[in-house]
């Protein structure tokens, strides 16, 4: 345990040693974003992240799926961490791989493209052989736009099998990375939330830069939730003052303790498990005197609901 709390990590990434996008997009856009991406700036922009945490470098020697696990059962004993949701792992099948070594600290999600050809087929796949127990997504790298009808039949999977679906908006890749496009912003969800009012949407980082749209959504859509994953480095960009304080504190008051869900986006060794972002989340919302119950929601319960697990 952590502060006395069981903690499901509800956003991580399996290190394989590959591009998180490779898998959930196109060949042909995967092949443009590498061509278009600005390496220099974005090696860059990355350093002075690490610099700014005090994270080290990702390990340069390879390691095997086998040896990650390890590692990584090794690394939540030590933190006090019950459960991590692997949300990408290098495909699916491999994820699934990745699950069967640790299935009782290990939870995967189907990461495949949304519109590739079977898409919706692949979903069920993923969930009815391969035990995954979710769907990720990043809307900016899409070919289409997210609420094209052609993506029903993958919704209507979701709804089948209860799925709670992990969609990224907002900033990615921050210097050299993508600002905007059609699928930027999570206020385009406004109608495949209604649409499908029993499907529960995630939307990770508060919004990702489009905190105030995200919170119009939620208000207006019950079935649209929030992750606190990632160190948040984008509120530096806003043109006004955000800070992760006051966006647990609207989150709060809007969503309600049951649809914020705590997560850290962490993913390679040495840094390991991003501990740090525990600390400043927990400390935070200690600080706004949230009932313990409710404490206890955010960082494990929530999530456990959603995928119908224990906690």
């Amino acid at each position: 345990m952590y502060s006395g709390l069981k903690i499901i990590d509800s956003h991580s990434h399996f290190p394989v040693n590959e591009p998180i996008i490779k898998t959930m997009m196109s060949e042909g856009r995967f092949n443009e974003f590498k061509r278009i991406a600005d390496k220099q700036q974005i090696s860059k922009t990355q350093e002075k992240w690490r610099k700014a945490w005090g994270f080290a470098k990702p390990d340069e020697i390879v390691l095997t799926d086998e040896e990650l696990v390890q590692k990584w059962v090794e690394e939540m004993d030590r933190r006090g961490i019950d459960k991590i949701v692997w949300v990408t792992g290098g495909g699916n099948d491999r994820l699934a791989r990745i699950i069967k070594m640790a299935p009782d600290r290990f939870i995967g999600y189907a990461h495949h493209n949304l519109f590739a050809k079977d898409a919706a087929l692949e979903l069920e796949n993923a969930i009815v052989k391969l035990g995954l127990k979710g769907y990720k997504m990043l809307a900016p790298i899409l070919d289409k736009l997210i609420i094209d009808k052609s993506a029903y039949p993958v919704w209507e999977v979701c709804v089948k099998y209860n799925l709670p679906v992990l969609i990224h908006f907002g900033i990615m890749g921050a210097g050299g990375g993508i600002a905007y496009n059609e699928n930027i912003n999570p206020a385009i969800m406004e109608s495949v939330a209604k649409d499908f009012p029993e499907l529960n949407f995630i939307i990770p980082h508060f919004g990702c830069g489009y905190l105030k749209e995200l919170l119009f959504l939620g208000w207006v859509c019950e079935n649209i939730y929030v992750d606190t994953s990632g160190s948040n480095q984008w509120m530096r960009w806003m043109p006004y003052p955000v800070n992760l304080e006051s966006s647990f504190e609207k989150f709060y008051k809007t969503f309600g303790p049951e649809r914020i869900l705590f997560g850290t986006d962490s993913s390679y060794f040495p840094r390991g498990y991003a501990i740090d972002y525990l600390k400043e989340q927990n400390r935070i919302v200690r600080f706004l005197n949230i009932p313990e119950n409710e404490v206890q929601m955010i960082f494990g319960g929530n999530i456990a609901k959603l995928l119908n697990i224990e906690l």
